[in-house]
């Protein structure tokens, strides 16, 4: 598919759909974006529409940059998913008991676990680094010093907005019908604290003082503003990885318990919401992407 230039942008900002279609205040946004002079390139995806901080649907490179803004305050989030053995005709009519039984084993909206969640007591998860993970809790910015045990109690948990946890049938390929298991959740409340954190910290750096949307503030490489906010954004992210492998986990258990004879595949995982270094036409750049993959 073809992309068409935004026109009257510094920077390339390259849009996969009709650049006229874009909800003006999309498009505003995009042009502020386009605007900053670290900004490399921009990727404008086909379902792209307004977001806080930056516009949902777009895959923005810097130079020696990054607006911690740009990733939101959910850092990770992402989607998991993994296909059953099972097919539509192995499913009752009604699906209440599962739904209960998954709910039960998952705490969805603002709720969190009574305690956190052992690894060693949750079959199929992957263990490897699970210390060395919270070990690293205590480098975090000391802003969520006292937010350990409420992380360790979300870690497994959903949350609320437009996260879910689905049960749904493949349609089309080679096998219809097969039952897939999916979800989509981050960084919980850690990620929120620690975005937050730092979206007000970078707001109150002298470079960003003439930004056209406060929001686009950045923080440059080689400050410690920088450095901190990729030591916590990495841990965010791991977060979330985590978060949605615990959930999957508990997910696949409570089917299996309905469906003893029940068989999975290789799991899926993908943040959509993240930071990533990368080379690109021979520049290393920060590419964030909000509401996007890699192709």
């Amino acid at each position: 598919m073809a992309f068409t230039p935004l026109p009257g942008t510094r920077a390339p900002v390259r849009v996969w759909t009709d650049p006229y279609g874009i909800e003006p205040q999309a498009a505003r946004q995009l042009r502020n974006i386009g605007e900053l002079p670290w900004v490399h390139g921009v990727a404008v995806m086909p379902d792209v529409h307004y977001g806080k901080g930056a516009t949902v649907g777009s895959v923005i490179a810097m130079r020696q940059a990054v607006s911690p803004a740009a990733v939101g305050v959910d850092i990770g989030c992402g989607m998991s998913a993994v296909r059953t053995s099972l097919t539509a005709a192995d499913l009752p009519d009604s699906l209440a008991g599962l739904r209960s039984a998954i709910e039960a084993a998952i705490p969805v909206g603002f709720r969190q676990r009574d305690d956190a969640v052992d690894p060693r007591r949750v079959p199929g998860l992957e263990r490897a680094g699970w210390d060395a993970f919270w070990q690293r809790f205590g480098e975090l910015d000391r802003s969520v010093a006292q937010l350990e045990t409420r992380a360790r109690r979300q870690l497994g948990t959903l949350g609320g907005g437009n996260h879910f946890i689905e049960v749904c049938l493949e349609q089309g390929g080679p096998d219809p019908g097969q039952v897939w298991l999916m979800l989509h959740s981050g960084s919980r409340n850690i990620g929120k604290e620690l975005a937050e954190r730092h979206i007000g910290v970078a707001r109150q750096l002298p470079h960003n003082a003439d930004l056209p949307d406060r929001d686009l503030a950045v923080f440059l490489a080689g400050t410690p503003e920088m450095a901190a906010y990729r030591r916590d954004l990495w841990w965010a992210q791991e977060y979330a990885r985590r978060n949605r492998a615990v959930m999957l986990a508990l997910l696949c258990g409570v089917v299996r318990e309905h469906f003893p004879h029940v068989t999975y595949g290789e799991p899926i995982s993908c943040h959509h919401n993240y930071v990533a270094e990368e080379t690109y036409e021979g520049v290393e750049v920060l590419v964030t992407r909000k509401g996007a993959i890699r192709a």
